[in-house]
This record gives C-alpha cells, structure tokens and sequence, in this order.
C-alpha cells in the first residue's frame, strides 16, 4: 500500500464497515486521520475546529470546579482531549457505540488515544448513549443515575440527519427533560450539529432548558476552497424554584 495511505484497521460492526486510515494530504504534507462507517465520514482531522469549540463552548459557561464531564461520541478523541485540558475537569466519562473505536484508542491507532488512555480523569464506556439515557440509568454503569455538570454529544450528523432512526426521541422534549434529569442544577447540554442553526430544534429545547443559544463555528475547508460552518447548541439546566 502507498506510503500516502494506508488503512489501519477495517471491521463488520453491527452499523456496518468501519474502517480507520491514515494518509497524507497533498497540499499540506500533514497526516490526516479519518473513520469511515460504509462510506460516511464520521470524523477527520483535518477538520476539528468545531470539535475543539463544542467542548470549549460548554465548560466556558460553568463555574469553578470540580467538574464532571460526560462526553458522547469518542471519534478522534478532540472533544475528549479538549475537555482534559481544563484543569477544573475531575472526571470524564466518554461514551461510544462503537468498542472499536474505543479499542483503537486504548491501542494508541489514533495519536489522541495515548493522552486520553494515559489520563486518570477519563474512562471510556462502550454503549449506546441514546439507549443508555432511554433506561433511566444514565451514562456511567458504576453509578446509575449520576449527574454530571455538562453532557456534551457529538454523534449524529444533526437533529434531523440521524445515523440511525431510533435516536430521533432524543432529539424531542422527552429526550431533552431525560439529559435534564442528568444535569445537576446549571448543568451545561452541548450538542455538534453539522447543519446550519434549526431554529425548531433550539426552540424544544427552550421548552426544558434555559440560556438555549446556536453558535455557528467557521473554519477553512480546503478542499472548498472557502470556510465551512457547523453549529453547537447550549442550553443550561434550570436551576430549582425557591
């Protein structure tokens, strides 16, 4: 296989064909990893400003720590990363569908994998996110029913572009009064969007959560010659009625 490519793992998963691969881009010279599922893309690195900026966004609106953190959807591991380099951070649970990924991490296949696996505050968790906030038992097996001060989620493409049917509830009020219950009071909810801001999504949201605003993120896409833009939400827990 060309040294400007090379696929570093491939594997049936129940979703499909999962591979992970690395090249070199052309104009750049750098190393760019990728995961594939059949023939999405489920993250680049050339691309990961926005994941940087959902994971920024939502520890920028709390307080001082300690801060416990569930971040849903490993992917390359930069919303993760992101959320150890504040030190307020005491613990990060990470939830991902996919034991391969977590798998490739724990392997070091993926450069964030080594830092995230070297570091004590993080432990992955291989589930269903949506199944898992479906049961009542929320999302670390070791203490059902723990709230965190955010949840932050980067998985499906957007509300409306789903990469499976059965997450569609947790998009809808009950899906966002199950994530509240998670929340200690002023909790942050932080969700990745591909699609521009859905003004429908943020306005059900409104109906749970308070302080609920889109940021549009923009970065250089090279291969479009031209930025691109996508959006994350944040909406705050209500804090109880005196």
């Amino acid at each position: 296989m060309s040294a400007r490519f090379q696929e570093l793992d491939w594997r049936r998963t129940p979703l499909g064909e999962l591979t992970l691969r690395r090249r070199l881009d052309p104009a750049s010279g750098a190393e760019i990893h990728e995961i594939k599922l059949n023939d999405e893309f489920l993250m680049s690195s050339m691309f990961t400003v926005a994941e940087v900026e959902l994971a920024r966004l939502a520890l920028a609106e709390l307080p001082d720590g300690p801060l416990d953190v569930v971040v849903g959807g490993l992917g390359l591991g930069y919303t993760a990363q992101t959320v150890l380099e504040d030190p307020r951070v005491a613990s990060m649970v990470v939830v991902d569908a996919l034991g391969e990924v977590i798998e490739w991490h724990r392997q070091g296949l993926i450069p964030a994998g080594k830092t995230l696996a070297a570091d004590g505050r993080c432990r992955f968790v291989h589930g269903d996110l949506f199944a898992m906030l479906r049961s009542g038992q929320g999302f670390d097996p070791e203490s059902p029913g723990r709230r965190f001060d955010a949840v932050v989620v980067d998985i499906d493409h957007s509300p409306r572009h789903l990469l499976h049917p059965a997450n569609a509830d947790f998009y809808g009020e009950t899906g966002s009064r199950r994530i509240a219950e998670l929340l200690r009071p002023g909790g942050i909810f932080a969700l990745w969007s591909n699609d521009p801001p859905d003004e429908e999504y943020a306005a059900g949201l409104a109906e749970v959560f308070t302080g609920v605003r889109a940021e549009v993120v923009s970065f250089p896409n090279p291969l479009q010659g031209r930025d691109s833009t996508n959006t994350v939400y944040l909406a705050r827990r209500r804090q109880p009625s005196s």
